[in-house]
């Protein structure tokens, strides 16, 4: 299934718009996932950074009481950091630092795959560029342009993990399990 996908993301002259497709479709079954585990080995075993990286888009903008228009960007991820409540609750019943717990995994997630998608590996630079432009890209050594959304501060995340922090505490009270106080310290 995930090199099906993957294949799908690629044949398209737009990878971005054929994840968007095919992310939009995919997703209410996401959602209907009735077990943790199970939504993270799909979301962890799927190998289109840029799928997974909308797929989380779009669970993260299904979180939000005020969903941004805003495209892809490290600014939308601190926006989904200060908006988002917890994911919605799936079918299984969990404890509410779990669900916590659950967001942090697919925010850090989210980050990894944007990066991968935008900012990392020279291969993964043009990642929304298809197959046949990507490689005149690399052999240009074209770098990707960076948004104005992408240039943010250590201030600014400082302050979104802070005001995060403090909406966790009031639902979980202190202290943090063990599995939140690491992926909160690998988010930041």
């Amino acid at each position: 299934l995930q090199r099906m996908l993957s294949m799908a993301v690629e044949v398209d002259r737009s990878p971005t718009c054929s994840s968007r497709k095919i992310a939009d479709d995919i997703f209410p079954f996401i959602l209907n996932i009735p077990l943790r585990s199970q939504r993270e080995a799909l979301l962890n075993t799927m190998e289109s950074q840029l799928l997974r990286c909308r797929l989380l888009e779009l669970l993260f903008q299904h979180s939000c009481d005020v969903p941004t228009t805003s495209s892809m960007s490290l600014d939308k991820i601190l926006y989904f950091l200060s908006h988002s409540s917890v994911l919605p609750q799936f079918q299984d019943e969990t404890a509410t630092w779990q669900r916590w717990d659950e967001m942090l995994q697919y925010l850090s997630l989210l980050l990894m795959s944007y990066q991968s998608v935008k900012l990392a590996f020279p291969l993964a630079e043009h990642l929304r560029s298809s197959l046949s432009d990507r490689m005149d890209l690399i052999v240009q050594q074209a770098k990707p342009r960076l948004q104005d959304s992408d240039d943010i501060s250590q201030l600014d995340i400082q302050l979104k993990m802070n005001d995060f922090i403090n909406r966790m505490q009031e639902a979980l009270g202190q202290p943090f399990p063990p599995q939140i106080q690491e992926k909160l310290f690998m988010l930041q």
